[in-house]
């Protein structure tokens, strides 16, 4: 069988689950047969139970059965929260599963293109994965470029390009600062090298990447204070927030027939006012005031270009 035919199938089997919650195996493979999973073959239990393994090694998603019902249902369906990798694979894999099924419309099928530095990515994630330092060439936009060698903590996709956040602990940093100073973000696609190194080191046992990023919108993380940001969305933005928050720590705290307010709990660096900006006269910021006064700032810079 062949592998996009597979993933399809460990595709169904999760989404059919998210579906109907708990299934029996007889329901499951009744309904695979009335999808025409496998040309209208059964589901064995053998090849259930395989699929079910190899769901948890590729997802990270366990199927679990219920003693007294024999129901099978997702027992860990947080891993498939926001900005997790499982979700993410899990979406990518959905999404190729569909699209290798449209070749003959593919000249009505328009997808975004990821600028560059993908070629890296085998080598980075060998490198977290193994925790081994890599030595990187960077150039910045109008800056001269310089290689330097990094402990690789995590990878993060937005806005269609790669980023590595990366240590400078054990590197060459500066002694005296502190771990938040030695932290730094290399966008894949500003790399002109990337080599791995025999050269390890020791990841802190209570850092997490997610907890690390859970403060901020975007990539750009730096000293900006927390702030509680009340904006009111006006025309269709309600509805949009609503069903694509912006932050984990999104609110809606009322609404009328005409706009509606939600808060978030953040450091609004430019990434976060860059996407309020985004979406023009659909937003605007109440509180507080010096945000609201660094947006009405922004906006007038843009209107000395026109």
């Amino acid at each position: 069988m062949k592998p996009a035919q597979i993933f399809h199938q460990y595709i169904w089997i999760i989404n059919t689950l998210r579906a109907h919650r708990k299934m029996t195996l007889e329901e499951l493979n009744q309904k695979w047969q009335d999808d025409g999973v496998a040309e209208g073959n059964p589901l064995p239990r053998s090849s259930f139970n395989r699929h079910r393994d190899a769901i948890q090694d590729m997802f990270g998603i366990i199927i679990d059965c219920e003693p007294k019902t024999y129901k099978y249902y997702i027992s860990n369906a947080e891993v498939l929260s926001n900005g997790s990798i499982s979700l993410w694979l899990f979406s990518t894999l959905t999404v190729h599963g569909v699209l290798a099924d449209c070749a003959a419309i593919k000249d009505r099928i328009i997808l975004e293109n990821v600028p560059a530095g993908e070629e890296y990515l085998d080598t980075i994630t060998r490198a977290i994965r193994t925790n081994r330092r890599l030595r990187i060439g960077y150039k910045k936009f109008e800056a001269e470029g310089y290689e330097k060698t990094v402990c690789p903590y995590s990878l993060k996709l937005f806005r269609q390009r790669w980023y590595l956040l990366a240590s400078l602990s054990a590197s060459g940093s500066s002694q005296g600062e502190s771990d938040a100073d030695q932290m730094r973000i290399y966008a894949l696609d500003r790399m002109t090298m990337v080599e791995l190194t025999d050269e390890t080191f020791e990841m802190p046992a209570d850092f997490s990447p997610q907890e690390y990023f859970s403060e901020y919108f975007g990539v750009l993380t730096n000293d900006t204070p927390m702030a509680h940001v009340i904006v009111r969305a006006h025309k269709w933005m309600p509805n949009y927030l609503r069903t694509l928050p912006l932050h984990h720590s999104q609110r809606e705290l009322s609404s009328t027939p005409d706009y509606a307010d939600f808060s978030f709990d953040i450091r609004p660096t430019s990434d976060f006012l860059g996407e309020l900006l985004r979406h023009s006269d659909g937003i605007e910021v109440l509180e507080p005031l010096d945000v609201r006064e660094k947006m009405r700032q922004m906006l007038a810079e843009t209107l000395k270009r026109y």
